[in-house]
Protein backbone atom coordinates (compact mmCIF):
# COMPACT_ATOMS: atom_id res chain seq x y z
CA UNK A 1 0.00 0.00 0.00
CA UNK A 2 1.15 3.52 -0.78
CA UNK A 3 1.58 6.05 1.99
CA UNK A 4 3.23 6.20 5.37
CA UNK A 5 3.38 2.71 6.95
CA UNK A 6 2.91 4.32 10.38
CA UNK A 7 -0.56 5.41 9.31
CA UNK A 8 -1.66 1.85 8.61
CA UNK A 9 -0.19 0.69 11.92
CA UNK A 10 -2.12 3.41 13.76
CA UNK A 11 -5.38 2.57 11.98
CA UNK A 12 -4.92 -1.09 12.83
CA UNK A 13 -4.11 -0.32 16.48
CA UNK A 14 -7.25 1.84 16.70
CA UNK A 15 -9.31 -0.90 15.04
CA UNK A 16 -10.32 1.45 12.22
CA UNK A 17 -11.33 -0.45 9.11
CA UNK A 18 -10.55 1.16 5.79
CA UNK A 19 -10.82 0.57 2.08
CA UNK A 20 -7.68 1.24 0.08
CA UNK A 21 -7.96 2.53 -3.49
CA UNK A 22 -4.72 3.01 -5.40
CA UNK A 23 -4.73 5.39 -8.37
CA UNK A 24 -2.44 7.71 -10.35
CA UNK A 25 -1.46 10.98 -8.63
CA UNK A 26 -4.43 13.16 -7.72
CA UNK A 27 -2.85 16.35 -6.36
CA UNK A 28 -5.93 18.46 -7.10
CA UNK A 29 -9.65 17.83 -6.79
CA UNK A 30 -10.02 18.12 -10.56
CA UNK A 31 -7.47 15.35 -11.15
CA UNK A 32 -8.69 13.14 -8.30
CA UNK A 33 -12.33 13.26 -9.45
CA UNK A 34 -11.75 10.79 -12.27
CA UNK A 35 -10.30 8.26 -9.79
CA UNK A 36 -13.07 8.75 -7.24
CA UNK A 37 -15.96 8.00 -9.59
CA UNK A 38 -16.36 4.40 -8.42
CA UNK A 39 -15.63 5.04 -4.73
CA UNK A 40 -18.78 5.30 -2.62
CA UNK A 41 -17.93 7.94 -0.03
CA UNK A 42 -17.92 11.64 0.74
CA UNK A 43 -14.70 12.90 -0.81
CA UNK A 44 -12.94 15.45 1.36
CA UNK A 45 -11.03 18.55 0.40
CA UNK A 46 -8.28 19.38 2.90
CA UNK A 47 -6.74 22.85 2.98
CA UNK A 48 -4.02 24.04 5.33
CA UNK A 49 -4.04 27.70 6.44
CA UNK A 50 -2.17 29.94 8.80
CA UNK A 51 -3.33 33.11 10.51
CA UNK A 52 -1.84 36.50 9.61
CA UNK A 53 0.71 36.33 12.46
CA UNK A 54 1.81 32.84 11.45
CA UNK A 55 1.40 31.51 14.98
CA UNK A 56 -1.77 29.47 14.41
CA UNK A 57 -2.43 26.79 11.81
CA UNK A 58 -5.70 25.32 10.65
CA UNK A 59 -6.72 22.31 8.62
CA UNK A 60 -10.08 22.89 6.96
CA UNK A 61 -11.89 19.75 5.82
CA UNK A 62 -14.91 20.08 3.59
CA UNK A 63 -16.91 18.28 0.95
CA UNK A 64 -14.92 18.51 -2.28
CA UNK A 65 -17.90 20.12 -4.05
CA UNK A 66 -17.62 23.25 -1.91
CA UNK A 67 -16.02 26.17 -3.74
CA UNK A 68 -13.78 28.04 -1.35
CA UNK A 69 -14.33 31.76 -0.88
CA UNK A 70 -11.51 32.72 1.45
CA UNK A 71 -13.20 35.96 2.62
CA UNK A 72 -16.38 34.08 3.51
CA UNK A 73 -14.28 31.39 5.22
CA UNK A 74 -12.47 34.03 7.30
CA UNK A 75 -15.84 35.35 8.53
CA UNK A 76 -17.13 31.87 9.36
CA UNK A 77 -13.96 30.73 11.17
CA UNK A 78 -13.53 34.03 13.08
CA UNK A 79 -9.73 33.66 13.11
CA UNK A 80 -8.82 36.89 11.31
CA UNK A 81 -7.06 37.03 7.97
CA UNK A 82 -6.00 33.63 6.64
CA UNK A 83 -3.45 32.66 4.03
CA UNK A 84 -2.51 29.32 2.56
CA UNK A 85 0.37 27.80 4.50
CA UNK A 86 3.71 27.70 2.71
CA UNK A 87 5.36 24.44 1.59
CA UNK A 88 7.79 24.87 4.50
CA UNK A 89 4.92 25.05 7.00
CA UNK A 90 3.19 22.07 5.38
CA UNK A 91 6.36 20.04 5.89
CA UNK A 92 6.99 21.33 9.42
CA UNK A 93 3.51 20.89 10.87
CA UNK A 94 1.95 18.13 8.75
CA UNK A 95 5.00 16.35 7.35
CA UNK A 96 3.71 16.56 3.79
CA UNK A 97 3.84 18.45 0.52
CA UNK A 98 1.14 20.25 -1.42
CA UNK A 99 -1.32 17.92 -3.13
CA UNK A 100 -1.19 15.37 -0.30
CA UNK A 101 -2.78 17.32 2.55
CA UNK A 102 -5.08 15.05 4.53
CA UNK A 103 -6.67 14.40 7.89
CA UNK A 104 -4.13 11.60 8.25
CA UNK A 105 -1.22 14.09 8.19
CA UNK A 106 -2.04 14.65 11.86
CA UNK A 107 0.17 11.65 12.66
CA UNK A 108 3.05 14.09 12.06
CA UNK A 109 1.67 16.86 14.30
CA UNK A 110 3.05 15.42 17.52
CA UNK A 111 2.64 18.71 19.40
CA UNK A 112 -1.02 19.13 18.34
CA UNK A 113 -0.30 22.52 16.84
CA UNK A 114 -2.97 22.29 14.13
CA UNK A 115 -6.64 23.03 14.85
CA UNK A 116 -9.26 21.47 12.56
CA UNK A 117 -12.42 23.03 11.22
CA UNK A 118 -14.62 20.32 9.77
CA UNK A 119 -17.64 20.96 7.58
CA UNK A 120 -20.67 20.08 9.70
CA UNK A 121 -22.29 18.42 6.69
CA UNK A 122 -19.62 15.69 6.90
CA UNK A 123 -21.17 14.62 10.23
CA UNK A 124 -23.92 13.04 8.13
CA UNK A 125 -21.57 11.12 5.83
CA UNK A 126 -21.37 7.41 6.60
CA UNK A 127 -18.08 7.03 4.70
CA UNK A 128 -15.34 9.58 4.02
CA UNK A 129 -12.25 9.42 1.83
CA UNK A 130 -8.83 10.99 2.37
CA UNK A 131 -5.38 10.53 0.87
CA UNK A 132 -3.14 8.31 3.06
CA UNK A 133 -0.52 11.11 3.20
CA UNK A 134 0.31 10.55 -0.46
CA UNK A 135 -1.86 11.47 -3.43
CA UNK A 136 -1.56 8.14 -5.26
CA UNK A 137 -4.26 6.46 -3.18
CA UNK A 138 -7.46 7.14 -1.28
CA UNK A 139 -8.58 5.58 1.99
CA UNK A 140 -12.24 5.31 2.88
CA UNK A 141 -13.14 5.20 6.56
CA UNK A 142 -16.43 5.42 8.40
CA UNK A 143 -17.62 8.49 10.27
CA UNK A 144 -16.94 6.56 13.50
CA UNK A 145 -13.43 5.74 12.24
CA UNK A 146 -12.78 9.43 11.64
CA UNK A 147 -13.95 10.25 15.16
CA UNK A 148 -11.64 7.59 16.63
CA UNK A 149 -8.71 8.94 14.62
CA UNK A 150 -9.42 12.53 15.71
CA UNK A 151 -9.66 11.50 19.35
CA UNK A 152 -6.37 9.59 19.04
CA UNK A 153 -4.60 12.54 17.40
CA UNK A 154 -5.22 14.87 20.32
CA UNK A 155 -5.66 17.80 17.97
CA UNK A 156 -8.44 20.24 18.75
CA UNK A 157 -11.28 20.28 16.28
CA UNK A 158 -14.75 21.60 15.76
CA UNK A 159 -17.54 21.12 13.29
CA UNK A 160 -18.65 24.33 11.67
CA UNK A 161 -21.04 25.37 8.92
CA UNK A 162 -18.65 26.13 6.08
CA UNK A 163 -21.22 26.95 3.42
CA UNK A 164 -24.91 27.54 3.04
CA UNK A 165 -25.58 25.26 0.07
CA UNK A 166 -23.75 23.01 -2.34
Amino acid sequence: MNGDPRLYEILEALDIDFEYHEHPPGPTIEKALKYWKDIDSAHCKNIFFRNHKGNRHYLVISDYRYQLDIHDLEKRLKQGKLTFASPRRLKKFLGTEGGSVSLFNLINDTENHVHLFIDENLKEAERLSFHPNINTASLVITREGMRKFLDWSGNSYEYIRLYDEL
